[in-house]
């Protein structure tokens, strides 16, 4: 008999651990080739490791909350197959269909990175990013942090350990005021009624919640708003739509245009384009746009189109397709939803006409696109004024305030409602 090491595979350029979440096998279990073995969590995406080969499961080399290495051995399986016959599992494998998506703890640890707690302490101790994130968020200092109790590997604090930590804690300190008076938030707990149903979240639900928490408490948000003439646009697409699926096999939706304006305006304004560590103002030389997406479990998702100033309409048209197909079905990879510099979220996709979106971290400014809506509206012409019937939308933006002012804030949005108004209904595509 042979016995073969199962290889945490690697998940993507940025991924380099990963999480045990559960076992699907127990020692002594039969399994065949491409079988679940273990569920892992890592900073982007919930998977599931298949085995490479017919066996039976003689060793866990790690245990449940355990982080991984990409490339080390998590488990040894003993086959009948000749060692010549045995495939030995590659580190560089990916895992093609993640279970689960998760933008939110992604971006919470990109965020954390310039707004955690200190990494500097007389401590040993380590602590994830996720950990460290939730203690900033509850307003837990290192020193507290390091009395946690860790039921991890060698101590290591998990999630579950800081979570059970917070649950004892009835008092959070708050960030202090401008007179440097220390305030309490205390957290009370709410009473269920009768007939009420009481809904666990989800993981990736958490993790959502966790980073608008963030986001609020990071960045001072400020909302502008303007409306736009999109008649044009709409016409447009009206006259090109069917012969371009005939011809390119793709729908052509606003998204894409929109995407266009965007990038434009960012050209225009790249102050917009920017991220803050601590007193630092971090300019972006990449444009890549995140496209929120709405995922059929009601949880969002912000796939993101690198570059995306250096693809035409027909090539914006196909990777905003891919990644929203492949969102909804849960097959986008980790380095798909990472990266992002500026966001789009369209709310008119839900018949809303406007929206306050929150920033995602660690970007400093977020567009929102309304419902179109036909609406009488008075045009100048060469004979007078007129009413006439016009395609209109509004458009917000979110910014941080740190680095953001009403100026730069207001006259990027004006741009991109100008870009917008001002498309060619002549274009070719």
């Amino acid at each position: 008999m042979a016995q073969v090491e199962l290889i945490m595979p690697k998940m993507g350029e940025s991924v380099a651990e990963a999480t045990v979440i559960k076992w699907l096998k127990n020692v002594g279990e039969n399994i065949e080739m491409d079988e679940s073995v273990l569920e892992i969590a890592t900073d982007k995406v919930d998977s599931e490791i298949p085995s490479s080969i017919d066996g039976v499961l003689v060793k866990q080399l790690f245990g449940e909350d355990d982080v991984v290495q990409v490339g080390q051995a998590v488990a040894i399986i003993e086959t009948d197959a000749s060692s010549a016959d045995t495939p030995t599992p590659a580190p560089e494998t990916n895992i093609e269909v993640p279970k689960e998506v998760t933008i939110a703890e992604e971006i919470v640890e990109k965020a954390m990175e310039t707004t955690s707690l200190p990494k500097t302490s007389n401590s040993t101790k380590f602590f994830s990013p996720l950990v460290r994130s939730i203690a900033q968020e509850e307003g837990i200092s290192m020193s507290e942090l390091e009395t946690v109790p860790g039921t991890g590997k060698e101590g290591r604090v998990t999630k579950k350990d800081i979570l059970t930590y917070l649950s004892k804690r009835t008092a959070v300190p708050a960030p202090k005021i401008s007179t440097g008076s220390p305030v309490q938030i205390t957290a009370s707990a709410v009473p269920a009624m009768e007939g009420d149903e009481i809904i666990e979240m989800d993981r990736m639900r958490k993790m959502i919640a966790d980073h608008m928490v963030m986001s609020k408490h990071v960045s001072p948000h400020v909302t502008s708003f303007v409306e736009a003439d999109v008649t044009n646009i709409v016409n447009w697409r009206n006259k090109v739509k069917d012969e371009f699926f005939k011809r390119e096999g793709e729908k052509i939706t606003f998204t894409p245009i929109f995407i266009d304006a965007v990038v434009k305006a960012i050209k225009d304004y790249p102050m917009i384009n920017v991220a803050v560590d601590g007193t630092n103002i971090i300019k972006r030389k990449h444009i890549n746009v995140g496209m929120a997406a709405a995922l059929p479990t009601g949880n969002l998702i912000v796939p993101v189109i690198k570059d995306a100033d250096q693809k035409n309409m027909i090539g914006l048209t196909k990777i905003v397709n891919d990644l929203a197909k492949r969102a909804r079905a849960n097959e986008l990879k980790p380095d798909e939803i990472a990266g992002g510099t500026f966001t789009l979220t369209n709310v008119g996709g839900f018949g809303n006409v406007m929206g306050t979106p929150i920033i995602n971290q660690p970007q400093v400014a977020i567009m929102a696109v309304g419902a179109i809506v036909k609406k009488p509206a008075v045009m100048e012409t060469e004979i007078g004024d007129v009413i006439a019937i016009r395609h209109k939308m509004f458009c917000s933006l979110s910014y941080d305030h740190r680095v953001v002012d009403g100026s730069l804030g207001g006259m990027f949005l004006k741009r991109f409602s100008d870009y917008l108004e001002a498309f060619d209904p002549n274009t070719n595509i």
